[in-house]
């Protein structure tokens, strides 16, 4: 059921909690299709982010809970949406709320934020598959080992990586991060549910002051029209 994942992130995964985790995934993954159960994202689409950006480009990692549970949307980067979804999710309505207040970034016609990605923005999900129509549901099922690891290989970096939690369950990660030369960002989470938290956060301004700091490139925020 899983694909291969780019030989760089499996080079640096190689260890043997993360190989386990793997395989018991896959275990499990392959019952869930065996039940019946429609897996999201679409199998080509599960390391995605890891696909888009290399270890060695990553400058900022924006980490969400697990993909959106409504087939056709999700597509392998954290609160993206294929390009051709029209409907928005209400998380990333808000998150362009907040870069518009933030940046002055003009609401794009879409959400696919794949341009973050190809400018060193690991979007990564702490859980990177989900059953469709149910939220959480492929928790503590190992992904939690695999996306662990990713962020201890992150933290490892002698260039500076912008740690972007929004959240509770994205701020217990803290802890993994704990190289000084890196900065960890903390918000609410986007859902309508904590986005009177989340506006005003400023955290897009924020990731590009911390990054200019040490002379790394700021982030364009823009999504363009499609």
């Amino acid at each position: 059921m899983l694909p291969p994942m780019p030989s760089g992130w499996n080079t640096l995964l190689r260890d043997d909690t993360t190989r386990n985790s793997l395989r018991a995934l896959d275990a499990f993954l392959e019952q869930e299709a065996a039940d019946g159960q429609v897996v999201l994202p679409p199998r080509q689409d599960i390391f995605r982010s890891l696909h888009m950006t290399a270890c060695e480009d990553v400058r900022v990692l924006l980490l969400g809970q697990d993909p959106y549970h409504t087939p056709g949307m999700a597509h392998g980067l954290c609160f993206s949406v294929r390009s051709d979804i029209r409907s928005l999710p209400p998380s990333l309505k808000n998150i362009f709320k907040e870069l518009r207040d933030d940046v002055g970034c003009r609401i794009p016609n879409n959400g696919c934020l794949e341009p973050w990605a190809r400018q060193g923005v690991l979007m990564l999900n702490a859980v990177l598959t989900v059953r469709a129509h149910a939220a959480n549901s492929h928790r503590k099922h190992g992904w939690e080992a695999v996306t662990d690891r990713i962020i201890a290989v992150l933290n490892e970096k002698r260039s500076r990586v912008v740690f972007m939690l929004w959240g509770g369950e994205a701020k217990k990660k803290q802890s993994l991060i704990t190289n000084r030369h890196h900065v960890v960002i903390t918000s609410a989470h986007p859902s309508p549910l904590s986005a009177g938290k989340f506006f005003g956060s400023r955290c897009f301004s924020q990731v590009n002051r911390a990054l200019s700091e040490t002379n790394l490139t700021p982030i364009d925020w823009q999504i363009p029209d499609m």
